[in-house]
């Protein structure tokens, strides 16, 4: 039980800065509002999360 309130409260530390990063360092970042930018903010979480799981297959496979 301890070890998930311990990663539970790991994930909302980080999502926590995350945001607040987003809130007060993003408007600092010069990014132009292009539909090129646009896929490429929604779509790279997912291409990442892809590529992680992969790779963590071919390991799993090898072993």
């Amino acid at each position: 039980m301890k070890n998930q309130l311990g990663f539970l409260l790991k994930v909302f530390l980080l999502s926590a800065v995350i945001s607040l990063l987003i809130k007060y360092a993003g408007p600092f970042l010069f990014i132009p509002a292009t539909s090129i930018n646009a896929l490429i903010i929604v779509l790279l979480p997912t291409v990442m999360m892809a590529i992680a799981l992969l790779w963590r297959f071919q390991t799993h496979k090898q072993s």
